[in-house]
């Protein structure tokens, strides 16, 4: 165990976490998700896992170490629900109140069809798996920078 690092973020994710560098994107997804295949095309080039918890633990965990990057407006993507674009499912809203907590002020998700999603998810540099059963449980961010102490 460490000092206030989250439990859940064992040393595969912490490791992938520090290796990533600003502009990356990270992709946290639930368990219809293509991930092994996907996660085999990134840039670490196999799956990361965070099992038996939802898509917003998961995310808050991450977002408890991991900073967006502020730069984009599209730093918090999450794939779009087939037919319905503007739809927002509760694990959709339980990731955005992630976000939200994290950032200290509300930061909306852009929404991205679900084959650019796929599309996008390739390009990550890597794919984190969750337990998340709920459909539209996938997510991209996209890391940040920390600044200097002023």
């Amino acid at each position: 165990m460490l000092k206030n690092i989250d439990p859940l973020l064992n040393a595969d994710v912490l490791f992938a976490l520090r290796a990533m560098g600003h502009g990356d994107y990270l992709i946290i997804c639930d368990t219809n998700f293509p991930a092994d295949s996907v996660a085999r095309q990134t840039r670490l080039g196999k799956l990361l896992r965070i099992d038996s918890v939802s898509a917003a633990r998961a995310a808050e965990a991450i977002l408890s170490v991991m900073p967006l990057d502020t730069f984009i407006d599209d730093a918090a993507q999450r794939m779009e629900v087939v037919g319905s674009p503007n739809e927002i499912p509760p694990v959709q809203a339980e990731v955005q109140q992630a976000i939200d907590s994290a950032q200290g002020k509300s930061w909306p998700m852009v929404s991205v069809e679900r084959f650019a999603f796929y599309d996008r998810a390739k390009e990550a540099y890597a794919v984190i798996a969750t337990g998340e059963r709920r459909f539209y449980g996938c997510f991209l961010l996209t890391k940040g920078v920390i600044p200097p102490d002023a």
